[in-house]
């Protein structure tokens, strides 16, 4: 054998060359297993799973107008996911996403009705500025208990999720609700200076999905690109070294719920002023405004690696899960139950599937044999 041939072989790192990936390959490997259970649900009431899901496909992918909607499917998914990935990396769990989304919403339906003759350019950067400070706002309150008193995060969170939804409630049944003979728990119609502009292009897709993206590059810079982010990982890592070095560890953990927060209420926003109604609805309930993304986006950002622009492309997978739902639905005349059920099993496989992910991102980083030979 040759030294090159040497230098080769003893250079080769199976773990180097899997690292990149293995964040991915079993969340991937989970909606496989997840999708052949869905199959076999589909085939339990009738269906047939190759239609149903081809049909889930070309729904959410088929062509333009699918993959807007699409799109506009995964912008609450990845504001939220976004925000969790700041929770997760500095340590705590944000379970409250629902209750901010509603937070932002509020806060920024105010403005709107409070400044309707603002010019367009001003006014949508208002209420997105809004949106982010009411959640932001919401996310801080569990995050300062968890800081200063050790309050659970996740019971403070899902309370505040409560709280939320009923104040929302309370406002639209009363001082918010559209003037006029039927009470339907609604504001009247935003004024159209504060309408999220639609792209070029034909479809309904509008500036949320700018503003989404712009908050997941912006979190990366935020985790990965700046002094602020680096402590925030470190509190993450080991609170206890973090506070022995010098850190402000409680002023982190707030610091990352109000982060966190801001971003799902930033969704709250697009939410309201990119909605086809331009008001805050509240008929149905919280999870009827809100469609249940402040707890999907918890799955998105686990499958992206909790990581801001791998959950940009998680979301967008289960946006197309999301959209291309309806079309299943709508071909195999399924019950909507079941589809909802497919995407919980979605849900299920890839939480379950954390732990292994976790060891196999060991093994390739190569922390697992240096275990095993200490």
């Amino acid at each position: 054998m040759t030294d090159n041939q040497q230098r080769f072989i003893s250079g080769f790192d199976i773990g180097r060359l899997l690292r990149p990936f293995a964040g991915l390959a079993v969340p991937a490997g989970a909606v496989i297993a997840a999708l052949v259970v869905g199959a076999i649900l589909l085939g339990v009431f009738g269906a047939n799973p190759l239609t149903g899901y081809r049909e889930l496909f070309t729904g959410a992918f088929g062509g333009p107008d699918e993959l807007a909607a699409t799109a506009l499917k995964s912008i609450p998914l990845m504001l939220v996911g976004v925000g969790i990935c700041i929770a997760f990396r500095t340590g705590v769990i944000n379970i409250g996403g629902e209750g901010q989304i509603i937070m932002g919403a509020i806060l920024a339906t105010l403005v709107a009705l409070a400044l309707p003759d603002v010019p367009r350019p001003i006014l949508v950067p208002l209420v997105m500025i809004a949106g982010g400070v009411g959640g932001g706002v919401w996310g801080a309150i569990p995050g300062a208990l968890k800081a200063y008193s050790g309050v659970n995060e996740i019971l403070s969170t899902i309370m505040m999720n409560i709280i939320a939804g009923f104040f929302m409630s309370f406002l639209l049944e009363d001082w918010l609700i559209e003037p006029g003979a039927i009470r339907i728990q609604q504001t009247k119609r935003l004024t159209q200076n504060a309408d999220l502009p639609i792209l070029p292009g034909g479809t309904r897709l509008h500036l949320g999905i700018v503003v989404a993206l712009v908050v997941a590059i912006l979190a990366y810079l935020l985790l990965f690109r700046s002094s602020l982010g680096m402590r925030l990982r470190a509190v993450g890592h080991n609170p206890h070294a973090s506070r022995a070095s010098g850190m402000k560890v409680e002023m982190s953990i707030t610091q990352a719920l109000a982060f966190s927060g801001a971003c799902a209420g930033i969704a709250g926003a697009v939410l309201v002023f990119g909605s086809e109604s331009h008001r805050l609805i509240g008929e149905g309930g919280p999870l009827a405004f809100t469609q249940s993304a402040g707890f999907n986006g918890i799955v998105t950002a686990l499958f992206g690696g909790l990581h801001p622009l791998f959950t940009v492309l998680s979301s967008y997978l289960f946006g197309g899960m999301l959209a291309g739902g309806i079309s299943l639905q709508r071909a195999v005349q399924v019950p909507q139950a079941l589809v909802i059920a497919l995407n919980g099993v979605v849900v299920v496989f890839v939480v379950g599937s954390l732990k292994l992910r976790t060891r196999v991102q060991r093994w390739a980083e190569g922390d697992i044999q240096m275990e095993d030979r200490a």
